[in-house]
């Protein structure tokens, strides 16, 4: 091909004086030789004339509009191309397809597949663009911890607190963000993922991060990876799915990795000279320096990542929840006791009286625990304060004849009162008005009530009208109990009528009474 010919080394080798033979045997044909000889001598031009010339320009002094080519296929807009390929689901065969129909409309020759591919890859070259094909926009995000770590400063003493970095980037427009945290249990690395999506102002379908215990539990080689509740709760909030890169394979995940080096030069080492005695005040700093760092420019690439991420990005992102995630633990085969409750820091809850005796698990919140049985909610409670111990708390629903259960109240034990008799219920009023809380008066009125457990509710009524006959303002137990076990309440008639009980015969007058045994017993007489 013409286009091959090395003018201007055939122009330097002839001022040399090789003849056209030698030059030819540098790799050349006899024609081109002749070719560019024969141009050079039409326009009077020798190798002086183009010593400080490029090849390029050489060859087209030459021959001027040879080896131009010029495509009969119709031209897309690469630039929109490139800015479609970036979205969702949206590939260089879908593309094509539509460049196809557009091109049949309008009646030009559209070029093939193959060749639609390698002028894109072409165009990404020129113009110094990155390849949409491995990253699409707003589809998954990256999280790490970082290796190195900043400190907390006590103004007095001068001890330092260890403060840990979660680094979390963008794929596609490499926009990163940092959280400082103070240990890498899972509250720090939820809250430090919830923080996140705020920064981004949205959600992905993806999240794929390293194989911490904190968010996978495990991660076989054939299987499913089994993920941390907690985690993927978290995930499932934020309409993400938790894919996690392969086991030591730093490069299934390589944006986050190349942004965790990057922190430590705009991060850890742009603010060594400065002491910080709280981690609010750490996190500014740090934000403050990662909006430095998102809006530098790229070095191989037009604009930043914070202009990417704005332009391309940012609106292909989830919407965030209306409600923002709260964190969770889960306690797994919490056992449910006889009395239908489970316990929770030494405090009861109930649950459904047909689990009684099977394992459930609990998520607890910082405000609502609530009780699973699989994946089904069977009940919720609100979390006991914390230092509370040893309450109880019931729903109705939960327990078979749910009324019986109820917590006792005055207006119960009233309720119980009316249904005995009225004396009763002034029996039980009275017990109340005495006391200066309703709830001290609960167990004196209960134990007049369930004397109806022992004697007729008619005796104890009556019982209740004769001690309110006394001079006792406020009866109570004390007062009832005497009056029925002496059957005061009982007609005269009954009153003084006593069971007969079988006497002994009377000893006649001066002889000694009681029962003894005579001789003849011990001497094996008659018995």
């Amino acid at each position: 091909m013409v286009r091959k010919i090395r003018a201007k080394l055939v122009l330097r080798l002839r001022s040399e004086g090789l003849s056209r033979r030698q030059i030819a045997a540098q790799g050349m044909s006899r024609h081109s030789v002749d070719a560019v000889i024969a141009a050079a001598d039409a326009i009077g031009i020798s190798y002086d004339d183009v010593v400080a010339v490029p090849d390029a320009e050489v060859y087209a002094r030459l021959f001027p509009g040879r080896g131009e080519h010029h495509s009969v296929y119709a031209q897309p807009d690469w630039d929109e191309v490139h800015r479609e390929l970036a979205k969702v689901g949206v590939t260089l065969k879908l593309l094509h397809g539509e460049y196809r129909d557009a091109a049949a409309s309008a009646g030009t020759p559209a070029m093939g597949y193959d060749r639609f591919c390698k002028t894109y890859q072409r165009h990404v070259l020129v113009a110094g663009l990155a390849s949409r094909v491995g990253h699409k926009a707003g589809q998954s995000i990256e999280v790490d911890w970082s290796g190195k770590t900043m400190s907390l400063t006590e103004p007095v003493t001068g001890k330092t607190t260890k403060v840990f970095l979660f680094v979390a980037c963008l794929p596609f427009s490499r926009y990163a963000f940092v959280e400082p945290t103070l240990d890498m249990k899972q509250e720090a690395w939820l809250r430090a993922h919830t923080a996140m999506f705020e920064w981004f102002g949205g959600s992905v379908p993806r999240i794929v991060p390293d194989n911490l215990k904190t968010g996978v539990l495990a991660h076989p080689a054939e299987g499913e990876v089994v993920l941390n509740d907690a985690y993927r709760e978290l995930a499932a909030h934020y309409s993400a799915a938790v894919l996690p890169g392969r086991v030591r394979k730093p490069k299934d995940k390589p944006s986050v990795e190349n942004t965790v080096g990057n922190i430590a030069t705009q991060v850890i080492a742009a603010l060594r000279h400065r002491s910080f005695t709280t981690l609010a005040e750490l996190r500014e700093a740090i934000y403050e320096r990662m909006e430095v760092y998102n809006a530098e420019p790229f070095q191989k690439r037009s604009g930043s990542r914070l202009s990417v991420f704005e332009a391309e990005e940012k609106p292909l992102l989830r919407p965030l929840p209306a409600v923002r995630y709260e964190i969770s633990q889960w306690v797994h085969g919490r056992r449910v006791r006889r009395d239908g409750h489970v316990v929770f820091e030494k405090n009861f809850y109930s649950v459904p009286y047909a689990l009684i005796g099977q394992g459930v698990d609990l998520r607890v919140t910082s405000s609502i625990l609530e009780v699973f049985d699989g994946d089904r909610r069977v009940t919720s409670h609100a979390l006991a304060p914390a230092g509370v111990v040893n309450e109880h708390r019931t729903h109705d629903a939960d327990l078979p004849d749910g009324p019986r259960y109820r917590e006792w109240t005055a207006d119960r034990a009233r309720e119980w009162a009316g249904r005995i008799g009225e004396n009763t219920l002034t029996v039980v009023n009275r017990i109340f008005e005495s006391v200066a809380v309703a709830e001290q008066g609960l167990d004196p009125a209960l134990a007049v009530l369930r004397l109806t457990r022992r004697f007729s509710a008619a005796r104890v009524e009556a019982a209740a009208g004769i001690a309110l006959s006394s001079r006792v303002r406020s009866p109570r137990y004390a007062h009832l109990r005497p009056i029925l076990d002496s059957r005061q309440d009982a007609p005269p008639a009954q009153r003084d009528a006593r069971p007969q009980i079988d006497r002994a015969p009377q000893a006649p007058a001066g002889v000694a009474a009681g029962f003894v045994r005579g001789a003849e017993y011990y001497a094996g007489g008659k018995k």
